[in-house]
């Protein structure tokens, strides 16, 4: 837990956890964590009809680590899913990439397609039909051995979005075999994408009613 109050958990997932239950995982995810550990502290209690059931606002990958926020009550639910559509809510990354970008500060511009069936995305540099266009920030924080540590801010949000970009533009995530290439990264001996969503704003421009009190605030790992 990196911050907790009557209403909402700021969560430090790892790597490796389901955000939710699927088809190979279903009792132990971060959603399951939550509700046992509302339950143990008093805060939940499932089998009364009127309890609201602990929520999660967002989700990140399951090989990605870092800030998920859940809702502990409905009307924080409904609030941060508002400012989370309406992009009031800024998360920044921190990843390792292959190689040293050109440019050490800069706005990747493309087009992402997601197949469905593979639950894999392909980046085109021109619209496509199916295609979401998509944007990605970026600024290069160090280089060093062939690697560099980059910190990115979704402009958009898409399946799988900093790892097909930096992957499209010749400079894929270490670890990250679905996107880059394992051969490469057996090389450095990480197997799993180097990718966190390390910070977080609230940045309402809106009323946030009774959240009102997180405008302006950060929280980082």
């Amino acid at each position: 837990v990196v911050y907790e109050d009557e209403n909402i958990l700021l969560l430090n997932k790892t790597v490796g956890l389901l955000s939710h239950p699927d088809e190979t995982e279903y009792n132990d995810t971060l959603i399951t964590r939550v509700k046992r550990y509302l339950y143990e502290k008093g805060a939940y209690n499932p089998d009364s009809e009127n309890s609201f059931v602990p929520s999660l606002v967002n989700r990140i990958d399951r090989n990605t680590c870092g800030i998920v926020i859940a809702a502990k009550n409905a009307e924080a639910l409904r609030i941060l899913n508002d400012k989370m559509k309406s992009r009031e809510l800024h998360k920044l990354y921190l990843c390792v990439v292959h190689g040293v970008p050109k440019k050490s500060a800069d706005t990747l511009c493309g087009w992402l397609f997601k197949d469905e069936e593979k639950n894999k995305v392909t980046v085109f540099s021109s619209p496509r039909d199916g295609a979401k266009e998509i944007r990605t920030r970026y600024r290069v924080l160090e280089s060093y051995n062939g690697l560099s540590l980059v910190e990115v801010e979704l402009l958009t949000g898409r399946t799988h979005q900093i790892r097909a970009h930096f992957a499209a533009a010749g400079h894929p995530l270490l670890g990250d075999g679905k996107y880059g290439t394992n051969e490469i990264n057996k090389k450095y001996g990480y197997k799993k994408q180097f990718l966190c969503s390390y910070k977080l704003t609230f940045d309402f421009s809106s009323d946030a009613g009774m959240l009102n009190y997180l405008d302006k605030r950060s929280f980082e790992l």
